[in-house]
């Protein structure tokens, strides 16, 4: 089989050097991305790397601490992480990032290196497929155990800082999950349970109505609570919608800590 592998970074010019050897030595699927969280965000759940290759090049704590989305990111499947960096830029990192578990090959590259690590990567991913076991897995941090009995939230909305915003008011209380369209919750659901939606009323491709009556359409889902995130530009309509197609509620955005956590408490107790 061939490996999709995913290439960002500051460094340019090896992400480039990079997909033109793994494309012409290997055959690998290649895939580009700036790197930007939004674009990572939508990146990675769309297409479902095998591997995320991360270029460094004179990087500060801010730029290293965009990576960190992929810990999001990565909840849709097994990916494996590959940090390309010279001393200073993997010392920075190591030092600044909340990513789990990655793997670190020193610049300039040997190819070698990275193929072999690769081939490795090539051979569990088919005995996996030969066993039948999922790519999509979900991973809990052992050390922070009593998340596991929380209720699990899945927050849906298009704008990236507006989902960062809601995971750090309820991660407090609750396992949150953060994804950018209703075509990525329905990937993620596939696999995972959740006790609630908090759904983004206005999002391009599939809005929060649409989203919603797919969710009562499906008997796994049907019963999933839902709350709408919506702008008080859309209060009427909102309000609409909830006659028609009965969600849980609906929280005027910007929301208060208080006023979602509160919403969460009236619905789940």
């Amino acid at each position: 089989m061939n490996l999709k592998i995913m290439v960002t970074g500051k460094n340019r010019r090896i992400a480039s050097d990079l997909c033109e050897h793994l494309e012409s030595d290997r055959g690998s699927f290649t895939v580009k991305c700036p790197a930007k969280k939004a674009a990572l965000f939508d990146t990675v759940p769309r297409e479902l790397p095998h591997v995320i290759i991360i270029c460094l090049g004179d990087e500060t704590k801010e730029t290293v601490k965009v990576f960190d989305i992929l810990k999001e990111c990565t909840k849709f499947g097994g990916v494996t992480i590959i940090v390309v960096a010279n001393e200073e830029d993997r010392s920075l990192f190591m030092n600044n990032t909340e990513l789990e578990r990655m793997f670190f090959i020193e610049r300039p590259v040997s190819l070698f290196a990275l193929y072999d690590k690769l081939n490795e990567i090539e051979r569990k991913v088919e005995e996996d497929m030969d066993r039948g076991v999922s790519m999509l897995t979900e991973y809990v941090n052992p050390n922070s155990g009593e998340e596991i009995a929380r209720k699990h939230i899945v927050v849906v909305d298009d704008d990236i800082e507006q989902l960062m915003q809601i995971k750090e008011h309820l991660k407090e209380f609750y396992r949150v999950t953060i994804v950018g369209s209703g075509n990525n919750l329905f990937k993620y659901l596939e696999k995972h349970t959740a006790d609630l939606i908090l759904l983004d009323y206005l999002m391009p491709e599939m809005d929060g109505p649409e989203v919603l009556n797919r969710l009562r359409i499906f008997p796994q889902y049907r019963d999933i609570p839902v709350i709408f995130l919506t702008g008080v530009s859309e209060k009427e309509t909102v309000v609409k919608t909830l006659v028609d197609l009965k969600p849980q509620g609906y929280v005027l955005k910007p929301a208060k800590k208080s006023e979602i956590v509160a919403k969460i408490i009236d619905v789940l107790g």
